[in-house]
């Protein structure tokens, strides 16, 4: 009996079966490149990718911006005007806390309710910017700290002096001086401080939100030069003048240009109206405010210590130097000279009244000290401040008053004009932003959409 074997092939040369390697991703590309429709959907992955890129990143830029401008409005211009409040209430406290020593036991009751309004409106501030403030903020924390503890130790300090004047004690003096040197000294210094850290922190955010996105300019310019390309390689090709999906494609990526544009110059000019016309002059006012107050506590101190030490008439000399001086004849210069020049239209006639009367209390203060070089203390400090209300207008402490009444007025009027100039604008970026980035989606697909036309005759 024959058994047939079953047929075996006979073995290739080697021994082995020949593997043929599969191209890789750049040979594929290659290959694709080589066709016409290969090369087409090249293109339309390439348009497709810069028109989404574009959208995308204009979106981020854009919503950064808006999320800056948002801390504007929202945190960091309301922390920085309230730790110039801290500030201003603190010296205005001082001020009137000396005004009330010098009056008694005829101190009116407005100043006592001044003084003790004054130092709630500091306490209050000083928790709610602490509250506000970020953890991470770890200085501005510090800062805080140390006023809120400082608060009720100067406030201790200034009962004991007017619990001992009221008894006709001259201990009185001695602590209100001490009571202000402590002010002076620490809680001053300390909420300074805190001021010109919360307008760092403003200029970081107004900075942020009026940078120009130059990325996204340099990206949408790209696009744009890509989609001139394709239709340019496309007419040549086909002698068609226009692809209606590309062609749609461009005017999409123009208009996300142009909404890019209007927006960020929008804002940009916005905030930097709000800055002109509100928050420089705004700071300006607030450091002429602390002057002001700071020449009135030297002028109250000064009879507080009965003239016998020089060191409240030179704080006088210096802070006033400091508020308003006319070198060699030249213009004024100093932060009440800063604060009128910078003033808005609306706040103008405001600070030129402070001026005014300003330099009818520099007047009145000249006249007091002429009565006190004469050896007349009592008329001296009459002039200065008295319970009298017959007198009362006629005093240094009524010129004070109106100056700081003024100077009050202007600072809500220039706060009201920075936060009408940079309300809203956050929202207008955002917009923007959701525009753009649907309108790089809407190129995308109509680049795809145009292309895919072409592919569709190669079929």
């Amino acid at each position: 009996m024959r058994i047939e074997r079953p047929h075996v092939p006979a073995p290739r040369s080697g021994g082995t079966e020949a593997v043929v390697p599969r191209p890789g991703p750049v040979a594929r590309l290659g290959r694709a490149a080589r066709t016409a429709p290969g090369r087409l959907r090249l293109a339309g992955a390439l348009l497709a990718v810069l028109a989404l890129a574009f959208g995308a990143l204009t979106a981020v830029q854009l919503n950064s911006r808006a999320a800056a401008a948002g801390r504007v409005v929202g945190s960091s211009q309301p922390l920085s005007q309230a730790a110039a409040d801290i500030n201003r209430s603190l010296a205005d406290a001082d001020a009137t806390a000396a005004t009330g020593f010098l009056l008694a036991g005829a101190e009116p009751r407005a100043v006592r309710e001044r003084y003790e309004q004054d130092l709630r409106t500091a306490s209050r501030l000083i928790s709610e910017a602490a509250a506000r403030t970020t953890s991470s903020s770890a200085d501005l924390q510090e800062l805080l700290s140390s006023l809120n503890q400082k608060v009720p130790v100067y406030a201790g300090l200034v009962e004991s002096a007017r619990a001992n004047n009221r008894q006709g004690f001259p201990l009185g003096g001695a602590y209100q001086r001490y009571a202000s040197e402590q002010m002076r000294t620490e809680l001053l210094p300390a909420a300074a401080r805190l001021s010109a850290a919360q307008n760092d922190v403003l200029a970081d955010d107004l900075a942020q939100a009026r940078a120009t996105p130059w990325a996204g300019y340099a990206l949408g310019l790209v696009a744009l030069l890509a989609l001139a390309w394709v239709q340019l390689a496309l007419f040549r090709r086909t002698n068609r003048v226009f692809n209606i999906g590309l062609l749609a494609a461009t005017a999409s990526v123009l208009a996300a240009v142009l909404w890019l544009t209007v927006s960020a110059t929008a804002a940009g000019s916005a905030l930097e109206r709000g800055e002109r016309e509100g928050g420089a002059p705004l700071r300006a006012l607030n450091a002429a405010r602390v002057d002001v107050l700071t020449a009135r506590l030297a002028e109250n101190l000064h009879y507080v210590s009965r003239g016998s030490s020089s060191t409240y008439a030179k704080l006088w000399s210096t802070t006033t130097g400091h508020l308003w001086t006319r070198p060699d004849g030249g213009e004024p210069a100093g932060t009440l000279a800063q604060a009128q020049a910078l003033a808005p239209a609306d706040a103008r006639a405001t600070v030129d009244q402070a001026l005014r009367d300003y330099e009818q209390w520099n007047q009145r203060h000249t006249a007091a000290g002429a009565l006190e070089n004469q050896g007349d203390y009592q008329a001296a400090l009459d002039a200065t401040v008295t319970a009298r209300e017959a007198d009362a207008p006629n005093t240094a402490d009524a010129a004070f008053t109106s100056a700081d009444r003024q100077l009050a007025h202007a600072a809500v009027l220039e706060e009201g004009r920075f936060r009408g100039a940079a309300l809203g604008v956050d929202t207008d970026l955002r917009t923007a932003a959701a525009g753009v980035a649907a309108l790089g989606l809407v190129a995308a697909v109509a680049a795809l959409g145009g292309l895919g036309r072409r592919l569709a005759e190669y079929r």
